[in-house]
């Protein structure tokens, strides 16, 4: 039996698959760690949720220096999915985050289904873990280091293959590198994904004038920040149109405005990035600020605020801009 979350009167909880989140407010995989390294500084029971730091099978090194490079309005990361491997996992992190009173939402990064698959089979034997995100921004080394996520027809694989494992909260997280993501939300929903995380980073690259090489390691990386906000309402907007599941909305959220922005085109909850290294407290001050935000406008349930855009719109979202 689930509780409803309350927030000075006001509902602020949401349910995907059975299990309640307190609040809309959520921290992105890669920008948190695994949810302990922050928890001096804020108190991670008040979100929504944690998204930890991607999970492979094996400890991933990631990438050679120089991978984080700032730009205007956002960051550059090249980071290579770095991350301490599943087992370890288990063993040193868990622990903690089974003591907090948030939602643990574990992001699991592959290079072939299988393993997939075997990272999320050993975590469903664990205690603690709420639900899982899976980065089909990954390379599949079977298809020559082609994506999944930018093939339907695997995307929709790795999601049927990890539905048969799990009866916890399955989010596929999208790349926006395509042109129409609104067919692979559509895909992973058809195969069985409870939500959709809308988007994970653009490719972009920095170049060093006096060098005259770029300023990657590995030359372009993965763009997010406030400068990319516009595009990934876009995009929330488009798959809000196309799929019936809850979308966990992430792009350049810097503020409370941000986070109803996302909300009104169509995002059940939002997931906050790259602000978190310029102020680890910023999703509390959005959770904070969306309260303030419905009392202040009578609103008694934040749901309202889902897809409540006042677009009269004669064409389709796809259209207006070909």
């Amino acid at each position: 039996m689930t509780t409803v979350s309350m927030a000075n009167g006001i509902k602020t909880s949401f349910t995907i698959r059975g299990v309640e989140f307190k609040n809309r407010v959520f921290v992105a995989s890669g920008t948190f760690g695994y949810g302990d390294e922050i928890c001096e500084l804020v108190d991670v029971n008040q979100l929504g949720g944690i998204f930890t730091k991607s999970l492979s099978w094996k400890p991933r090194c990631g990438n050679p220096p120089q991978r984080i490079i700032e730009t205007a309005s956002g960051m550059l990361n090249s980071i290579g999915l770095a991350n301490i491997g599943v087992q370890t996992f288990i063993e040193q992190k868990l622990p903690y985050l089974r003591t907090l009173s948030t939602r643990i939402l574990v992001n699991i990064a592959a290079s072939s289904i299988k393993e997939f698959c075997d990272v999320l089979s050993v975590l469903e034997e664990q205690k603690g873990i709420a639900g899982y995100e899976i980065n089909v921004s990954c390379p599949n080394v079977k298809e020559g280091g082609m994506s999944f996520g930018t093939d339907c027809k695997m995307t929709a694989e790795i999601t049927s293959q990890l539905r048969t494992l799990t009866t916890k909260p399955l989010i596929i997280k999208l790349t926006p590198n395509v042109t129409h993501i609104s067919e692979f939300a559509r895909a992973a929903e058809s195969a069985g994904a409870d939500a959709i995380s809308v988007i994970n980073t653009l490719i972009g690259m920095a170049v060093d004038i006096k060098t005259h090489k770029p300023k990657l390691s590995t030359v372009t990386g993965g763009l997010s920040g406030p400068a990319i906000k516009p595009i990934a309402l876009a995009k929330v907007y488009e798959v809000a149109k196309a799929v019936k599941i809850p979308i966990f909305g992430i792009g350049g959220i810097a503020g409370t405005e941000d986070a109803i922005e996302f909300l009104l085109v169509g995002a059940t909850a939002v997931q906050i990035g790259t602000m978190n290294f310029v102020d680890p407290a910023i999703s509390i001050k959005i959770i904070d600020g969306l309260e303030n935000y419905a009392r202040e406008n009578k609103i008694s349930n934040i749901s309202t605020l889902v897809g409540a855009l006042d677009a009269d719109v004669k064409f389709s979202v796809l259209q207006s801009w070909l």
